[in-house]
């Protein structure tokens, strides 16, 4: 458990994130990402950049791979509608010895690493969360921690970058938030080709015929604007080999059935009839 001392004030730091994670397709948005962190001068700063997009359609899968790019550690934090500004600074833990010991979020310790920190879902946060990130995610790049009584300025290598679901948002950020969070970069559905290879990567084990049978189910949804995603893909096309595997029917018959398992009735409606017929 690696610590360390600030203004006499001992932290416990947080261990960072090993995802099984591979970004596919769609380099041109990763390019855009790996752009505004980067710093072309010694007076530059790097944005904050935020990705949007609906839900499953790779917004921590590319924060991860830009990080990893970089050769950087990289830690997430999962914003929720309870997180406070403890939360996401230094919070007080009881030790061992029963004495008051002091543990950094993920967030303070990629900015004294040098880290990249994901802040997943950051639209469910509330105003008062954000704010205390406000010094942070300007020029001056540095928390107050409240319980420690410790300004904490960031590394010079340290990165953020904060996905939204764009359907999903619990508070209304607050503008002068907004205002830090740029660029905005936006991920839509994958492609065919792309989906697929997605797939691939996610079931090498699975057939090209499955694979594609559940792509063309996805890109019939994408054209009607349901949020069904590449992850529900995945899924669908897991639970359907797991059926065959048990000897449960036909291979169109349980890919059916896993559609409506995994999503839902009003999901056949997607489905390519003329490859079962």
């Amino acid at each position: 458990m690696e610590r360390v001392t600030l203004d006499g004030i001992s932290l416990t730091l947080a261990h960072p994130a090993d995802l099984p994670l591979k970004w596919i397709g769609q380099e041109e948005i990763l390019r855009q990402l790996l752009a505004a962190w980067m710093v072309i001068d010694d007076r530059d700063i790097p944005f904050n950049p935020r990705l949007i997009g609906k839900p499953g359609v790779g917004k921590t899968t590319l924060a991860y791979a830009a990080a990893r790019t970089l050769g950087r550690k990289v830690y997430l934090f999962q914003a929720t509608m309870d997180t406070r500004p403890e939360d996401l600074i230094v919070t007080p833990v009881i030790g061992p010895d029963n004495r008051i010991q002091y543990a950094a979020s993920s967030l303070v310790t990629a900015m004294i690493t040098g880290g990249v920190l994901i802040l997943d879902e950051g639209n469910r946060m509330s105003e008062k969360a954000w704010a205390s990130l406000a010094p942070l995610l300007d020029d001056r790049r540095y928390v107050e921690s409240i319980i420690t009584g410790l300004t904490i300025p960031a590394h010079r290598d340290f990165r953020i970058v904060v996905t939204m679901n764009e359907d999903a948002s619990t508070f209304e950020v607050p503008e002068y938030i907004h205002s830090r969070l740029q660029p905005q970069i936006y991920i839509d559905f994958p492609e065919a080709d792309e989906e697929l290879l997605i797939l691939k990567e996610n079931l090498p084990f699975a057939d090209d015929a499955i694979l594609r049978y559940v792509v063309n189910f996805l890109q019939r949804a994408h054209a009607a604007d349901e949020l069904y995603s590449v992850r529900d893909g995945v899924n669908i096309a897991r639970y359907a080999l797991k059926m065959m595997k048990s000897g449960g029917g036909g291979k169109e018959e349980l890919l059916s059935l896993a559609v409506e398992r995994i999503l839902g009735e009003e999901a056949l409606h997607y489905l390519d009839r003329q490859a079962e017929d």
